[in-house]
């Protein structure tokens, strides 16, 4: 196992590739979906130059940082996440993000339609 260590640096192995891409509006995201009946986990690729727009939504969300770094503003509170780094957005608060390297972050949404799916 310890052989595998590192070789998908920077990036989703196929397993998570193979879900369905979200289609996602930001320009240097790109994610995959892995649905629930009332829930969504997304797994999102951000390149260093990525900006993910001040938005609100009317359920929590969780997300960790699993390689790389951004600064995260939630109701005018800024903090940097870096690699381990876990955040809850709670409900309707107002929260945008930076990322400052390519990175690599994992979001649960506690509502099942956040995103929908890339048409072929």
């Amino acid at each position: 196992m310890d052989d595998l260590k590192g070789q998908h640096a920077g990036y989703y192995p196929e397993v998570i590739t193979r879900l369905p891409e979200a289609d996602i509006q930001f320009k240097g995201v790109r994610a995959w979906i892995l649905q629930s009946e009332k829930h969504q986990l997304i797994f999102f690729e951000m390149e260093p130059s990525a900006r993910v727009p001040e938005h609100r939504h009317d359920y929590v969300q969780w997300g960790i940082v699993i390689d790389g770094k951004m600064e995260l503003t939630i109701n005018g509170k800024t903090r940097t996440c870096e690699k381990g780094d876990e955040y809850v957005i709670p409900a309707r608060a107002e929260h945008y993000a930076r990322f400052l390297a390519k990175s690599r972050v994992i979001d649960f949404f506690s509502e099942k339609s956040r995103y929908k799916t890339k048409s072929p």
